[in-house]
């Protein structure tokens, strides 16, 4: 039996995994109107809203490791969870979200 990754990653490892040019699929399932406020250059805007009829765009990423993020954590979780529960078995949240990403890793990004 594999071992199941942790559900949830942290801001720091997800900037280490950039800066180290790791590859790996970051997506943004915020809305359009938040992601235009304040996003991540490196982040796929697959809105949590349009999950069910885009999922096929994510098909050639089944064994890729995948971070999604939102605004604090919570829908991202979801979505993580619903990921795998397709078959993306390395689906994780990004805990805190962008949110915490403006506090902890690049504070000149705004909030909202």
């Amino acid at each position: 039996m594999t071992e199941e990754l942790p559900l949830e990653t942290n801001c720091s490892l997800v900037k280490q995994w950039l800066d180290e040019g790791k590859p790996f699929l970051l997506i943004d399932c915020r809305e359009p109107d938040e992601h235009l406020i304040v996003h991540l250059e490196a982040a796929l805007l697959l809105p949590m809203s349009q999950l069910q009829e885009r999922v096929s765009e994510l098909a050639g990423q089944k064994e890729n490791d995948i971070v999604v993020h939102c605004h604090h954590g919570g829908r991202s979780l979801r979505v993580a969870q619903w990921l795998r529960q397709q078959g993306f078995p390395k689906a994780v949240s990004m805990a805190g979200g962008i949110d915490h990403w403006a506090t902890t890793i690049d504070p000149t990004l705004p909030r909202y």
